[in-house]
């Protein structure tokens, strides 16, 4: 019997507070009927609770107590559905500026972000911010929602309006693909099915814009493959193979390859998968493999097919800062890329990059939730690729020394719309 596959969707909702995102996730999981009546239970018991009345599909992914009885959300919460074309994994990320580094956690994975915008507000500061974080993490296509238009009598001058101002800055973010939608997430119109009270329009329903976009593109490049070494494992009867998982493209038996940094090349001899061996590879499957040349490789190292990334301990790159603390130049911290931990020191510090007109601006430090172009130095020696070229190897993390807080989401180089 022949296995249906599915491939699978990550996106991220994006967008500022109050907009709809919660209750636009929620209608497309109820509408799509793929809640229990336990979990529909439990949404109606809060509800009523809080008073609302009629059930609040905003409670459907928020799942913390907290975020309940305050009505907004906090955490990232994440979802998973299925349709009969495609699995999702949806990250409802929230709006409000104090936890913009939880958007920046939700966004880092995505393939798509699902933008929803109030047709009355159109474009709120933290919704530009969101966009530009979106597209600093290398997301290319979204799917915009401008929700609340039962509020606006279903007004097609006010919907193009707000489309007219998104499409500008999409375009000055660079994103590929823009895909605008009419809705009320509250009452279901054109998030499932098309909606007779916008007869002028004649796109695509929600669920439809994400069961045909791309796919897996945020482990997935045109450039080489890439295996940062997480696990050496010893095999019986001796010899090791070297464990992690694929990203960029495929790694097949017979490839030439690098072991980097130690620069040594060598072969794939044998790849195996959760399933057992394998002669092809494809980026996001999580593998082994056996190489021809013995080597005193571990975790921290990396193995790459042509085009071959960087070794460096000094260079460009983009962050976004999240430490309660301002970042200043000197400053001391832990950099995590891939596998690899290593000290790190900020060199210098470009400028900040204003939200409203996408320039830099030159600063001293860099606060919360500022994003700004630094220039780094590790004592260690690290292969990076630009971010644009691959979001795995592209990126990392900075750790604060004292208290282990991840204090800011790095992308190495700058981004091309800055």
């Amino acid at each position: 019997m022949k296995i249906a596959h599915k491939d699978l969707l990550r996106l991220a909702t994006v967008g500022s507070v109050d907009d709809g995102k919660s209750t636009l996730i929620g209608r497309l999981l109820v509408d799509t009927r793929q809640l229990f009546d336990d979990q529909l239970d439990a949404v109606a018991a809060a509800s009523e609770k809080r008073g609302v009345g009629d059930l609040d599909l905003s409670f459907v992914t928020d799942g913390l107590r907290a975020e309940r009885e305050q009505g907004i959300t906090i955490d990232v919460a994440y979802r998973y559905a299925t349709t009969p074309s495609r699995k999702f994994i949806i990250a409802d990320c929230p709006g409000h500026v104090q936890y913009t580094r939880n958007m920046a956690t939700g966004a880092s994975t995505a393939d798509l972000a699902l933008v929803v915008l109030n047709v009355e507000h159109g474009l709120k500061e933290q919704s530009r911010r969101h966009l530009c974080i979106a597209a600093l993490l290398g997301v290319r296509t979204i799917v915009v929602a401008v929700n609340k238009m039962d509020e606006v009598n279903w007004s097609q001058s006010a919907y193009l309006s707000v489309v007219d101002e998104l499409e500008t800055l999409a375009n000055e973010l660079g994103f590929e693909s823009v895909t605008s939608i009419p809705v009320s997430a509250l009452l279901g119109d054109n998030v499932v099915d098309p909606s007779p009270n916008t007869p002028w329009y004649d796109g695509p329903t929600v669920l439809h814009a994400l069961e045909t976009s791309d796919a897996g593109s945020w482990t997935t490049t045109h450039d080489g493959a890439r295996l940062p070494v997480q696990w050496v494992l010893r095999q019986p009867g001796g010899g090791r193979t070297y464990a992690g998982m694929l990203n960029g493209a495929s790694l097949q038996v017979g490839d030439t390859v690098r072991l980097l940094p130690a620069n040594i090349e060598t072969k794939i001899t044998a790849i195996n998968s959760g399933s057992g061996p394998t002669a092809v590879a494809t980026a996001g499957l999580s593998i082994d493999v056996a190489l021809a040349v013995d080597t005193d490789a571990g975790r921290g190292d990396l193995i790459a097919t042509a085009p071959l990334p960087k070794v460096t301990k000094d260079f460009t790159a983009t962050i976004c800062w999240f430490g309660d603390n301002s970042l200043y130049v000197g400053q001391r911290l832990r950099l995590k890329h891939t596998t690899k931990v290593t000290p790190v020191r900020v060199a210098a510090l470009t400028g900040v990059v204003d939200i409203g007109t996408l320039s830099v601006n030159e600063s001293s430090t860099l606060d919360t939730n500022q994003i700004g172009i630094v220039t780094l130095q590790t004592a260690d020696a690290l292969v990076v690729d630009d971010y644009r070229d691959n979001r795995v190897t592209g990126s990392f993390v900075l750790i604060d020394e004292v208290t282990n807080a991840t204090v800011a989401a790095g992308m190495v180089g700058r981004a091309a719309f800055l």
